[in-house]
């Protein structure tokens, strides 16, 4: 079937007037379906209904491996895919395959370097619009993720997770070499130890190294070394 109905703006066809009619809406900018709850406005109302659910809590489309929900199909075909294994989107750059184009977009900037995202405080630039929002926290100070259990604020919701092992107790990371059960992976997340080979051996588990050979303390390097790791351990 053909698509005989043409935009007289920038050419696309389309299989029916209505189709053409919301098409023409991205040109005129015209937003003629509103949201009772908060107002925002909408070019049909297939897009309003589907941003109703924000307010209704409502996701009807339900996973049939797990049962997690989701508001909108799309994101349940994304998400089948983790039970699949199915990634149909490949870079053809180096191959690397994703479950949906989204991240394929992102992937493919590690080739092309650019980064569009840019702070409007200091100029820095990122590959996604997340990475600008979590980093414009630090010039504003916002921290919107906040502990319930001692009011503590986070810039970043992995942050909190972490902080609240603290209050929980869990501590779900395991040295594969001595067996050693730990609160956090990453040594700048540790609290600090007072303990040089403490130290050490949080930097081994991050770097890969498991070497025990302590340096001598009495060295000027020794004492380098043991300032930056205290500092890498630093909360």
């Amino acid at each position: 079937m053909g698509k005989p109905w043409k935009c007289e703006d920038c050419g696309k066809g389309f299989r029916s007037p209505s189709e053409l009619e919301i098409h023409r809406r991205s040109h005129t900018g015209e937003r003629p379906f509103t949201c009772s709850q908060c107002g925002k406005r909408f070019t049909n109302a297939s897009d309003l209904l589907t941003h109703q659910r924000v307010h209704s809590r409502e996701r009807p489309f339900t996973c049939c491996v797990c049962g997690k929900k989701f508001s909108i199909s799309s994101n349940l075909v994304r998400h089948h895919r983790v039970h699949t294994g199915m990634r149909p989107f490949s870079c053809s750059v180096c191959g690397k395959r994703c479950r949906d184009s989204s991240t394929l977009l992102v992937h493919q900037q590690v080739h092309t370097k650019e980064r569009h995202f840019i702070c409007s405080d200091c100029g820095k630039r990122f590959t996604r619009s997340s990475s600008l929002q979590r980093h414009h926290r630090v010039h504003t100070g916002e921290r919107p993720f906040t502990c319930s259990e001692c009011g503590k604020g986070f810039r970043d919701s992995s942050d909190l997770l972490a902080h609240q092992r603290v209050h929980t107790g869990e501590r779900p990371f395991i040295c594969s070499v001595c067996g050693k059960i730990r609160r956090f992976l990453h040594p700048a997340d540790t609290p600090t130890s007072s303990h040089w080979g403490e130290a050490v051996h949080l930097l081994q588990l991050w770097e890969g190294i498991h070497s025990v050979n302590q340096p001598a303390e009495t060295s000027a390097n020794s004492q380098q070394g043991q300032g930056e790791a205290f500092h890498l351990l630093r909360v």
